[in-house]
């Protein structure tokens, strides 16, 4: 796989761009990396990213603060899942459950295990339209005196994936931390979301009911 790696969005576009520029029509896959923020795409770039994805049958994978990003663009929040609402508990030894172990990015995972990440709180968020991989260990978590804790059913996810239109699509908030990308295990999960995406391998994106408290995925 070839990647090119860049800090604008210039290539976010399906014009030609001469110069033997390339366009989205060069590739299969976009990676947002914590890209914080509004980012600078005109309205032709915008239609020309999801046409790319719903229309094209493309890959997008999500890292991090690509949650946290485009919340004017509602387009963007329906295609990746939803938006960024607070990390409650910062970063912080997160006690993860895999909910679906055969999904080729998380299951070198075991059942439960914990990580040392800032772990966000999606809004505009629902489980019955994503996949949910990866989340918090509800019954492990300290919700007294945190204001910042705004999802009331405590569903808290840490990786999921789903399709937008023809596209697939993948998101983790995992890997905020320097010592994330030191990790084999997070390197693994986005390796193994990148290729999934890039439909070199195959993996479920129906919804599931959260598991019941002590219940094993």
């Amino acid at each position: 796989m070839d990647a090119t790696l860049r800090t604008d969005t210039e290539l976010l576009t399906k014009k030609d761009l001469g110069r033997n520029a390339k366009n989205l029509s060069y590739f299969d896959l976009i990676v947002f990396a914590s890209t914080t923020g509004e980012l600078d795409m005109d309205a032709d770039q915008k239609r020309d990213m999801m046409s790319f994805i719903h229309d094209d049958g493309k890959g997008f994978v999500g890292i991090h603060a690509a949650l946290d990003t485009n919340y004017n663009w509602p387009e963007y929040g329906e295609m990746i899942g939803g938006w960024f609402d607070q990390h409650p508990w910062s970063t912080f030894n997160a006690p993860i459950i895999s909910e679906a172990p055969d999904f080729p990015a998380v299951r070198h995972f075991p059942k439960e295990f914990v990580k040392y990440d800032e772990i966000y709180q999606p809004k505009a968020w629902s489980r019955d339209k994503v996949n949910v991989l990866l989340s918090l260990d509800a019954s492990r978590l300290d919700y007294s005196n945190n204001p910042r804790v705004h999802r009331t059913d405590h569903d808290f996810a840490v990786a999921w994936s789903k399709m937008y239109g023809k596209g697939r699509v993948f998101y983790s908030t995992l890997g905020h931390t320097e010592e994330a990308w030191q990790d084999p295990d997070i390197r693994t999960m986005y390796f193994e979301a990148i290729k999934w995406a890039l439909w070199m391998t195959e993996g479920n994106t129906a919804s599931h009911p959260k598991p019941a408290a002590g219940a094993n995925p």
